[in-house]
């Protein structure tokens, strides 16, 4: 596995066909991208960026659609860039083939149009990021080299081997799971107190007991009640990072 991105995902893939979302797919210069908007004018904005299973995964629009209805411009590009996204029904050990074109750190590119399009095109002046997975690796990467960006959650996603990682830009808000087999906890414990030695932003770095990787942006909070409180607690300190500093 590569120490700079994502391992496999194991996230709740049940809702793809029932969750059709409330926003639109629009063309942003070289890439696609949903586009979910709050009922008023506003000009804070969310970039949310996908994990392995790509920019149409309902959980992650599910996820853009929260973020709108509590006041935000949200926006899923397809970072992929129409390259297809994992097939969970694939043979695992060709992951790491499939992912080598897919760098979470190589989507300047990408942010730059974005970023274009919710100035240029929605108004927005006050815009952050949140990622799931993949995408909170993309998260972190963003963070460390955009500082128009006003704030970052990086949700079960870390940057492992580059040298500037602890040097955010913005305030960032790390979530993971406690019980993830995708990141250790140690490796978690290493990231706070580097974060707490090398850091000048705001950040916090925060364990759910007894999750696992994916359960933030899980749609059915009621395919495991005892999972409920927890997800509705990390998508509450989501919201109130954003609603801090945005």
């Amino acid at each position: 596995m590569m120490a700079n991105e994502a391992r496999p995902c194991p996230c709740d893939l049940g809702d793809k066909l029932e969750y059709g979302g409330q926003g639109e797919e629009v063309q942003v210069e070289h890439l696609r991208a949903y586009v979910s908007k709050p009922g008023s004018s506003t000009d804070k904005a969310v970039i949310v960026i996908q994990d392995i299973y790509g920019w149409q995964l309902p959980n992650t629009r599910y996820m853009a659609d929260m973020l709108a209805s509590s006041g935000y411009i949200a926006i899923c590009p397809d970072f992929f860039v129409g390259k297809e996204p994992w097939d969970p029904s694939k043979d695992w050990s060709t992951f790491q083939e499939w992912l080598q074109d897919r760098s979470a750190t190589n989507i300047n590119r990408e942010a730059d149009a974005v970023l274009g399009f919710l100035k240029e095109r929605c108004g927005a002046r006050r815009i952050a990021v949140v990622g799931f997975c993949w995408g909170g690796i993309a998260t972190h990467h963003l963070i460390l080299h955009y500082p128009e960006l006003k704030a970052g959650v990086s949700v079960y996603g870390i940057i492992r081997d580059s040298e500037d990682r602890y040097s955010l830009r913005s305030p960032t808000l790390f979530l993971f799971a406690e019980n993830d087999q995708v990141i250790p906890l140690d490796q978690v414990s290493t990231l706070e107190k580097k974060l707490q030695e090398h850091c000048t932003v705001d950040f916090k770095v925060k364990v759910f007991a007894g999750q696992t990787h994916g359960f933030v942006h899980r749609k059915r909070e009621d395919i495991n009640p005892n999972d409920r409180p927890f997800i509705e607690e990390a998508r509450r300190d989501m919201l109130n990072w954003l609603n801090k500093y945005i």
